[in-house]
């Protein structure tokens, strides 16, 4: 009889439980597009994107951060505001997820009934204000990228279709080998870009043998300070797939109130072990409003 009595109380409770913690909704989403903005002042280069990430809100308040694609589920319904902001690995780093602030929001107003799945289309695009700064090395001519005198090897343009990223084109190629190991290159135009903490990213499209350090440069009348940032590691030259990232500049720009302009810089030496390795590069922009 106690035993009875014991499962009689278990079933009570369970049904409580159930009756107090209604269905989720869920919210299925996909990888993000980054699709051409027909508004766009300045030209966005290529839209290669890794906005890896979302962060989801619904009537102005966080879910969560998450990684895509995704389905997740929301302990809310009827009439409510949807929020998806794309998101990136700041400087590269899985732990730092950041909203990447130069790319449009989803905003959505949805009626959810509990229980059901909804699919929203992952679909962003750069404000149609944003400032870009591009060497994509489709003008031969005209490459915005000066090798430093010191260097042993130096920048060649290439459109393997088998290296290439996909929808082909040309890139930068930097070849290492014990005697010709190394390179130092600097942008060759001024860039004057917005400080007092403002937004500044830079991003690059790279596939790498050997580790790469990307800097900043910055110049006023009376000197030019060398600002180390961020090391590509390299990788495993038989697995090499090309990567994006995007580079935060707002602290050394901001912090670098005594430069009237700046210059990226990106500096390689051969990696100990290495007989001979690569560099790719593409679509380098700097970013900004």
């Amino acid at each position: 009889m106690k035993y009875i009595s014991i499962l009689f109380f278990g079933a009570l409770l369970l049904s409580s439980c159930v009756r107090n913690n209604p269905k989720p909704v869920w919210l299925s989403l996909d990888k993000w597009v980054l699709e051409a903005n027909p508004t766009q002042v300045n030209d966005a280069g290529q839209l290669t994107q890794n906005l890896s990430e979302v962060w989801v809100y619904v009537d102005n308040k966080i879910i969560g951060v998450f990684e895509l694609p995704c389905k997740i589920p929301v302990l809310v319904s009827g009439n409510v505001k949807i929020q998806l902001y794309p998101a990136v690995r700041n400087n590269g780093i899985a732990a730092t997820k950041k909203i990447y602030p130069f790319v449009e929001p989803i905003e959505l107003q949805m009626d959810l009934t509990a229980g059901e799945t909804y699919t929203i289309p992952m679909v962003t695009r750069y404000y149609n204000n944003v400032k870009f700064w591009i060497e994509d090395f489709e003008s031969p001519s005209q490459v915005k990228l000066e090798t430093d005198p010191i260097s042993t090897t130096t920048l060649t343009l290439d459109d393997d279709p088998a290296i290439a990223l996909p929808g082909g084109g040309s890139y930068g190629q930097v070849h290492f080998t014990e005697s010709d190991s190394l390179w130092l290159a600097y942008t060759t135009e001024n860039q004057v870009l917005p400080q007092s903490g403002a937004e500044v990213y830079l991003e690059i499209d790279y596939r790498n043998s050997n580790s790469i350090l990307s800097g900043v440069l910055g110049i006023s009348s009376s000197e030019i300070k060398q600002n180390p940032n961020i090391l590509l590691n390299a990788q495993d030259p038989s697995s090499m797939v090309w990567k994006k990232i995007y580079i935060d500049l707002k602290e050394i720009v901001s912090n670098s109130t005594s430069a009237e302009y700046f210059k990226q810089y990106f500096r390689a030496l051969i990696d100990e072990g290495n007989s001979q390795s690569d560099i790719y590069i593409d679509n380098i922009k700097v970013v900004h409003f």
